[in-house]
């Protein structure tokens, strides 16, 4: 289960080392992260700026905090995000290990920009956005990891 200690000693260790590109916003809940993050130069994302929000669940890190990083509008445009903030990234649910931290999906996630070529949505992001209405978690959705390209 997770404590509101294990969650300040990660909050520790992410002010004394942040990943480069991001920022963690300070607000007074420590089950829910909003961090800003910032394109890597060189990429199509370069200077961008965004917010992901992070909500971490009851039994992290022993469970993915996958019911909740999602961005905030407005999502970055990525074959893999969609217009609603939704994350398809496969350590964000199959591959999620207890030893993971926000600071490590926050690399895969600027990695996964970073490797972009294109910015578009997924081709299935409107039939999915449609789906998700209710207030649907990506947790919900079967995901098909099909493409490590970008």
């Amino acid at each position: 289960m997770t404590s509101p200690e294990q969650d300040r000693k990660e909050l520790v260790e992410w002010q004394r080392n942040p990943p480069a590109g991001f920022k963690h916003k300070v607000t007074d809940n420590l089950q829910r992260w909003i961090i800003e993050a910032i394109g890597a130069p060189g990429t199509l994302y370069a200077n961008d700026t965004y917010q992901l929000q992070v909500d971490f669940p009851e039994h992290y890190p022993m469970e993915s905090p996958q019911a909740s990083v999602i961005f905030l509008p407005p999502a970055p445009l990525h074959p893999h995000i969609y217009s609603n903030g939704h994350i398809c990234l496969d350590i964000l649910y199959d591959s999620w290990s207890p030893a993971m931290t926000v600071s490590s999906i926050c690399i895969s996630i600027l990695s996964m920009l970073s490797s972009s070529t294109e910015k578009q949505r997924p081709i299935d992001n409107d039939r999915y956005v449609k789906n998700c209405k209710n207030g649907r978690s990506p947790k919900e959705t079967r995901w098909w990891f099909h493409d490590d390209k970008v």
